[in-house]
This record gives C-alpha cells, structure tokens and sequence, in this order.
C-alpha cells in the first residue's frame, strides 16, 4: 500500500525536460536562502526598533521597487530574452544583499529595499517565460507546480533555519545567505542550461495561448489581476503582521513562527503536486479552483478573529496552505493562457506586479490598521477584502465562460 502511494506521488513528477528541472533546482536554492524575507518586519521592528508605521513605509518601498523589477523584467524578456535576465538578476541582487546588513538608518533602508527589489524581481517574470520556453503545454500548469514546489520547499527550510541563525549569530547573518545563495543558484543554471531564443510551444495552434493582441485590453485578464491582488494582500500578511501577532499576543518565539510556516512548505511539496494533477487528469475547470483557492484564503483571515487561544494559529495555517495549493499553481497557469505570442514577458510581468502591489498594499494597510486600530480590526478588513476578491472571481469565471461560446459560435 505505502509502495504504490509512493509510486503513485512520484509519477505526477515525470515528463518534464531536463531545463526544467535544473531551473527548479535553482529556484530551490534561492529561496531557501531567501531567509531575509518572513523576518523582515521583526528585523525592522525589533531589532531596528523602528515603529510599525514606519516598517510599513520601507514596506512599501520594498514593494514600488517590487513592481518596478516585474516589469522591467517582463518588458526585457520580450526584447533581450529571459536567460539573460535571470542571470543579471540573481547575481547582482545577491552582491546587493551582502552590503544590506550594513545600511540601518530609515532613510537609507527605504532607498536600498526599493533598488534591491528592482533588481531581485527582474527574475520572476523571466522565470516564468523560461518555463513557457522550456516546458511543453500540456506539462506547463505541472511545470509551474513543480517550481512552486521548490520555492515552498525552500521556504520550509529556510524560516526555520533561519529563525536559528537569528537565534545564534543575529539578524546580520542572514543577509550574508542570502546573497551567497542568490549568486551559487545563478551560476548553477548558467553553466548547466543553454539560452534558447524564443519557445516553439507558444503559438496559435494551441487554443487558448492566444485571445488578444495586447494586455491592455484584455479586460478579462484585469479582473483576474484585481482577485490575484487581494489574494496576495491576505497571503502576505503572513510575511508582515502574522509574525509580529504571533509575538505581542501568544509570545512565541522566531523559532515557532518559523515551525508553523515550515509547516505550510512541508504540506505544499507533499500535496500540491498531487492535487494539480488530479485537477488536471479530471479536467476540472482552473477558475472554480482558483475561487475556491480565494474563498479559503478568507476563512484563513477570518479564522484569526479568535485570539484566546494558540491553536487556532495552526487550524489558520491549514486553511491558508489549501488556500495556497488551490489558488497559485492555477493562477500562474491561467496569466500564461492568455499572453499572444511575444507578449509572455508582458503578461507575466504585470501578473507578478499585481503580487509586488499586493507587497506594497499588505504591509502598509496592515501595518497601519493595526497601528490606529488594532490587530482584530485588520483580520476584519482582510477577510472582508478576501470575500470581494471571491465574488470578482465568480464574474470572472462567468466572462470567460461566455468568451468561450462567443469563439465557438463565431
């Protein structure tokens, strides 16, 4: 019985071409040194000692470099390619992260978190045109998985060890990580994966690839982005608010908050694979999955209302990685879709942005909620975002169904 699950868990791994896997072993690599990141908001404030407020306003710029990064990313993917761009991103963000242990001061730290995130998320449009280039259609949503699963899986490791080196040699240790591992993935996939110049997969021939001519009038496309917002503005309160709630009202420890999103990453590398495969094999409609991914994500955030009691940490957590498994893997597969040919770096950049925004907008408003109102008016306001973020996925989902009678009426 334990032989053939096992069988069963390491089949929806095969198919996938050798790119691939080296791009998700890089991916690996890096996140799990992107230690820097689920204790950021804690650095700042307790060890910077800046206010809430402010750990807010470097949020932010954090987030405008974010979104800047995205899109010139995407826009250079589409005119000098992607290969090129992973590889200054990775390098020259890792050589940035060495120098940013150094910078303390609120200004100093505004103007570095915004040139660093410029740089850094050059990459994540670039990835995801890669995998349009190096992964066939009908293993992309798997492909996407699988890199998913290699950043969850880095993310496992890396808050726990982490939380231990903060624990050990202090915050200034991890920037060191950081920008060792950025450099040694880069390299990785520099020596072992060739640049190939544009993908033979994205083309007319694959229904669905192609609906519009440009991203700006896809209207479709711009709903689906206003949900994908909200859904990261509730996510990333678990980089930003979480971690200090977990502190001021339960007093646990780097290490336990560290434990409980090792806890997400450990269920997202067993699960979510499995689970997009089933989806796929049944052929499950990608926007229900989407939605429900959305509607959980609310009950995660509304979940948090209960503050007497520790565990109800753990049952938010659970709701939180179903959320995750549901909504990520399906929306990245789904922003693809839609991009024309020579327009991926375009779409995936605007995609990624809608997450960098979600950055800017998660720390700032959580941050500033919980400053005038507290922390029970935030989890309020965010589950009540979730639930607009659901019904505009609904609406999605209804346009998209009738786009479709349209072209087979046509």
């Amino acid at each position: 019985m334990i032989q053939k699950a096992f069988r069963n868990y390491i089949s929806n791994f095969q198919g996938f071409s050798r790119e691939v896997w080296i791009l998700t072993l890089v991916t690996f690599i890096n996140r799990a040194g992107t230690m820097v990141l689920p204790f950021l908001s804690k650095y700042l404030h307790e060890d910077l000692h800046f206010s809430l407020s402010q750990v807010g306003t470097i949020m932010v710029f954090f987030g405008i470099g974010s979104m800047l990064g995205s899109w010139l990313g995407g826009k250079l993917s589409d005119t000098i390619g992607f290969y090129k761009i992973m590889i200054f991103s990775l390098l020259v963000s890792g050589l940035m992260f060495f120098g940013l242990r150094f910078v303390t001061s609120f200004y100093g730290l505004c103007i570095s978190m915004f040139l660093i995130m410029t740089v850094s998320d050059m990459f994540r449009p670039a990835m995801f045109v890669s995998l349009g280039a190096y992964a066939k259609p009908e293993n992309r949503t798997r492909a996407l998985t699988l890199v998913r699963l290699a950043i969850n899986l880095g993310f496992a490791a890396g808050p726990a060890l982490g939380g231990l080196i903060i624990m050990n040699i202090g915050y200034k240790g991890l920037f060191w990580v950081d920008g060792l591992t950025c450099i040694i993935a880069i390299l990785i996939f520099w020596i072992k994966v060739k640049e190939k110049k544009k993908s033979t997969y994205l083309d007319k021939e694959h229904p669905g690839d192609v609906l519009v001519e440009s991203v700006f009038k896809d209207k479709i496309y711009w709903l689906f982005l206003a949900s994908t917002l909200i859904v990261g503005i509730m996510f990333f309160q678990l980089f930003t608010t979480i971690p200090i709630y977990h502190r001021e009202q339960f007093g646990l420890t780097e290490l336990q908050t560290g434990l409980l999103l090792t806890l997400n990453g450990v269920l997202v590398f067993f699960l979510e694979m499995p689970i997009v495969n089933y989806i796929e094999k049944n052929k499950k409609d990608k926007l229900k999955v989407i939605i429900l991914g959305c509607f959980l994500m609310t009950i995660s955030l509304f979940l948090m209302l209960v503050n007497t009691w520790a565990g109800i940490l753990l049952i938010m957590m659970l709701f939180m990685t179903f959320a995750e498994m549901f909504n990520f893997p399906f929306s990245n597969a789904f922003a693809l879709s839609r991009a024309p040919k020579h327009h991926q770096g375009r779409y995936m950049a605007i995609f990624a942005m809608s997450y960098s925004l979600a950055h800017i907008l998660s720390a700032k408003i959580g941050m500033t909620i919980i400053d005038k109102y507290g922390y029970q008016t935030n989890w309020l306001v965010m589950g009540t975002l979730g639930f607009i973020g659901t019904l505009i996925g609904i609406y999605v989902y209804n346009l998209v169904e009738k786009e479709k009678l349209n072209v087979k009426n046509s």
